[in-house]
């Protein structure tokens, strides 16, 4: 396999960047300041590793005009580098590419509808009216089920399934184990059924849309709705092991960490940033540009944009053990507190 390289002035004028040193050096790589060597590219966007930067035998560095004088190699200038830096490690790298066609170990319903340019890898099953669009790559086993419509462009790298009324936009990225359009989870109790009562299951009949340039992660869940669809609009990045429950709606640009979870028909804005392992009950609204940081709970509505959080942050063992027994008299605190400043106000 050939190796890919650039010159510094070649991803300089890639981006539009100003470049700083040696634009002929030849980069074929990238890493961390502290790690790589004198053909690859790094960057510095945090502050804390600016004293890695003295020290790099990086070939060239992405970075702030502020951080110049003090970088020893070529440099790029650019006034965001994280950006710049995942816009130009892109140009390393190596995506296989998929064989247009169907592996003669998939299973295909005669309804469905598959593109000549599609790759249907082995041990798919694709199932009645199932539509697959241009370019699209199915990985080995996955799971294509009734109804499920797949834009152009996609790719599901393994092990997906789509369970059925599933709807992805262009350029939708699944990564293995996702599972899409499962049941939500709805259900009625009915003390009718016996001496004490039981469950009943409440039919799923509604879908999932997702729109175009969304991201789903390894192992995340997303319901299909009970009556409406679920859906999450365009350019919305899912983290691995996330789950997304019945009739949610998920707003575009929107970002979510790994293990979090929102419960059904709750609606978040466009621009949030939830934490991992961060919760968000049912019926609930966050508006545009809200971030909630990790492990917090969402117990209500947030009409405003901002930072939120929740929770008891780290600390010593000790140290919790005393908070935690203390909490369970903050009631008692409480009024004592407001006897005493009636006391006062009243002296």
């Amino acid at each position: 396999m050939s190796t890919i390289h650039y010159t510094v002035a070649e991803l300089a004028q890639h981006l539009g960047l100003v470049a700083n040193g040696d634009g002929t050096r030849v980069i074929d790589g990238v890493g961390t300041l502290a790690a790589a060597g004198p053909s690859q590219l790094s960057f510095l966007s945090n502050s804390k590793y600016t004293v890695q930067l003295a020290a790099t035998r990086a070939g060239v560095v992405v970075l702030r005009e502020a951080d110049l004088a003090q970088c020893p190699t070529a440099a790029l200038i650019a006034s965001d580098p994280y950006v710049a830096y995942a816009k130009l490690a892109t140009l390393f790298e190596r995506v296989p590419v998929a064989p247009a066609g169907i592996h003669p170990a998939a299973v295909v319903a005669n309804s469905a509808q598959i593109s000549s340019s599609a790759s249907i890898g082995p041990g798919c099953v694709i199932a009645e009216r199932a539509v697959i669009g241009d370019n699209v790559v199915l990985g080995p086993h996955c799971i294509i089920g009734e109804d499920c419509t797949i834009g152009a462009d996609c790719r599901l790298v393994a092990r997906v399934t789509l369970v059925t009324r599933v709807t992805l936009g262009q350029r939708v990225l699944v990564h293995p184990g996702a599972v899409i359009g499962s049941d939500g989870f709805g259900l009625a109790f009915d003390r009718s059924v016996s001496d004490h009562g039981g469950w009943i299951k409440l039919p799923q009949l509604g879908g999932v849309r997702i729109g175009d340039d969304c991201e789903i992660g390894a192992n995340t869940t997303i319901d299909r709705g009970a009556l409406d669809d679920t859906v999450l609009e365009e350019d919305v990045r899912l983290d691995n092991q996330i789950q997304i429950a019945h009739n949610v709606h998920i707003g575009a640009h929107t970002a979510m960490a790994g293990c979090a979870a929102v419960a059904g028909s709750a609606k978040i804005g466009r621009y949030c940033m939830i934490g991992g392992n961060a919760g968000v009950l049912g019926h609930l609204e966050l508006a545009d540009g809200v971030t909630i940081t990790a492990k917090s709970l969402v117990t209500h509505s947030i009409r405003e944009a901002g930072e939120y959080s929740s929770g008891v942050p780290l600390q010593d063992n000790r140290q919790w053990r005393k908070n935690a027994a203390r909490f369970k008299h903050l009631d008692e605190y409480a009024r004592r507190l407001s006897t005493l400043e009636k006391d006062n106000n009243n002296d």
